[in-house]
């Protein structure tokens, strides 16, 4: 409580005395008093004798002044104006309590419709050329390409032979070894292969091109009256020292491709068409 019910209760006080202050005036008559009042009671009079005496009673005689106080009733005639009396006022500030203390913050609220789009804004001022930037790496290329032949012919025996071939028309870098008749791989990536020979009359033509030790394709012609041109091609997807060649089928089956010495009739071929590393 403290002096907030200090406050309250002195405001209390005062609102009761302004209420009770005229009531507590008025005395109480006592028996003997109504008694003298109703035996000097004179017999009522009619409406113009009460007026006529009235004025007489309150109107001031000659060589007389008006008393200090005096009754009047609004109906009499003269009846002086008197300044009304002000309402006293009550300084409500003496009833407000102290400052409480904050409260807990309260939740969010929804988040409110999106609105439209503004308009697009002027188009700024060009900005300063900017500096030189750090020159870039050199570009890389990366090629690898061969194309070789073969002018004389070849017949099965009793094991698988390796075709060797005797006639270099493109070999970069020497990725293709003559001597072994097989292509190594130094740039990884992926690669285009391609097999040309010619056929001989009255024999099979059972060939196959080989990576690592493995059969990928199988280039076949049966036996026939008339020797033909015979072909195959693939591409591969290369790793670094990989071994690419051409094989020879051993002699279950008379097979042989032929050739000679003025025409080269027998072809391989392989180039580079993507670099590992290229996105």
């Amino acid at each position: 409580m403290g002096s907030r019910g200090l406050r309250l209760g002195l405001a209390s006080c005062l609102l009761l005395a302004f209420a009770c202050g005229p009531v507590l005036g008025r005395a109480p008559r006592g028996p003997q008093e109504l008694q003298e009042q109703e035996g000097t009671k004179e017999p009522p009079l009619d409406h113009a004798e009460r007026d006529e005496k009235n004025h007489e009673k309150y109107s001031p005689r000659q060589g007389e002044d008006e008393p200090a106080s005096r009754c009047f009733r609004c109906c009499d005639p003269g009846t002086p104006l008197y300044q009304a009396i002000p309402v006293p006022q009550i300084n409500i500030t003496i009833l407000k309590g102290e400052k409480g203390d904050r409260g807990d913050r309260g939740l969010q609220g929804k988040y409110g419709r999106t609105g439209s789009a503004g308009a697009r804004g002027h188009t700024g001022p060009k900005g300063q050329k900017g500096s030189m930037g750090a020159p870039g790496d050199r570009c890389k290329n990366h090629y690898a390409a061969f194309s070789v032949g073969r002018k004389k012919p070849l017949h099965s025996n009793d094991y698988y032979q390796t075709v060797i071939f005797d006639t270099e028309f493109v070999n970069l870098y020497g990725h293709f070894n003559m001597f072994t008749g097989k292509f190594y791989c130094y740039v990884p990536g992926i690669y285009f292969f391609s097999l040309n020979v010619h056929t001989w009359n009255q024999k099979e033509t059972y060939l196959h091109i080989m990576k690592n030790g493995e059969e990928v394709v199988i280039l076949f012609a049966q036996v026939s009256d008339r020797s033909i041109m015979q072909s195959q091609s693939l591409m591969l997807e290369l790793r670094d020292q990989d071994e690419v060649w051409v094989r020879l089928f051993k002699g279950e089956r008379e097979n042989a491709i032929f050739s000679d010495e003025f025409d080269t009739y027998i072809t391989f071929s392989g180039y580079l068409v993507k670099h590992a590393l290229e996105p």
